[in-house]
């Protein structure tokens, strides 16, 4: 059985429909992209697994538990941890707060595990230098690593990436996917990634479905989607 299984949802905003009839599954340890252009619905999907939104049709389920009724917070305490666009690190608090704060999201995690934290600041060293600076004042990469740095305080079963690259450097991307890539050799975490970078998320990816206009057109291996003419002439150049 997969860790998720999507089954013909319908998401709207009102009267306008956004996803029509999507499908998708994630595999326990698997890295699974989903593609497509701004306008897609990749995020509308993500805020939909989230709770966020409600589907109108179809059902989603977790570990064999149907979510797409459950409340945000309770979808979190199953263990599916979103790192959304924008990186929202709390102006507040130093580097060292924002990463414990996420403890508190999960149940059980009253305080953060060192070994948890010791993993952030080994995935990320330039968190652990700048621990007690605020979380506000660093660069644009480093806030991004913060804000996976801090889903990955959380202990996630399942971590959803919304568009991580957008606005990095490549040298930071690589460092970036460097520590995703790492995080992932323990077997213990199955990240479902959302990327306008293709070949970016193809390189990282086991698998990946394309989105257009709310529709799933394309899924497949990596390696097949990469060799796609409709993806390379679409979104490879």
């Amino acid at each position: 059985m997969p860790m998720l299984q999507v089954d013909g949802i319908n998401v709207a905003y009102g009267q306008v429909r956004v996803l029509h009839q999507v499908s998708l599954h994630v595999n326990a340890g698997e890295v699974v992209c989903l593609l497509g252009a701004n306008g897609a619905g990749k995020t509308t999907f993500l805020r939909t697994l989230s709770g966020l939104l409600r589907p109108t049709d179809g059902s989603i389920h977790f570990q064999g538990m149907r979510i797409d009724g459950m409340a945000p917070e309770d979808i979190v305490a199953q263990g599916i941890i979103q790192v959304p666009q924008g990186r929202r690190i709390f102006p507040g608090l130093t580097v060292y707060e924002n990463l414990i704060v996420s403890t508190l999201a999960r149940k059980g995690l009253k305080t953060p595990r060192p070994e948890a934290l010791e993993r952030v600041y080994h995935l990320f060293p330039r968190l652990a230098e700048r621990k007690q600076q605020m979380g506000w004042s660093l660069s644009g990469g480093e806030q991004q690593m913060l804000a996976v740095g801090r889903a990955l305080m959380a202990e996630p079963k399942l971590l959803l990436l919304d568009e991580p690259s957008m606005g990095l450097s490549p040298v930071v991307l690589e460092e970036l996917y460097g520590a995703i890539r790492e995080s992932l050799k323990d077997g213990d975490l199955t990240v479902l990634l959302v990327e306008q970078n293709t070949q970016v998320a193809l390189e990282v990816a086991h698998r990946g479905y394309v989105l257009e206009s709310g529709r799933t057109v394309l899924e497949g291996t990596a390696a097949e989607l990469l060799d796609n003419p409709k993806v390379q002439e679409a979104y490879l150049g």
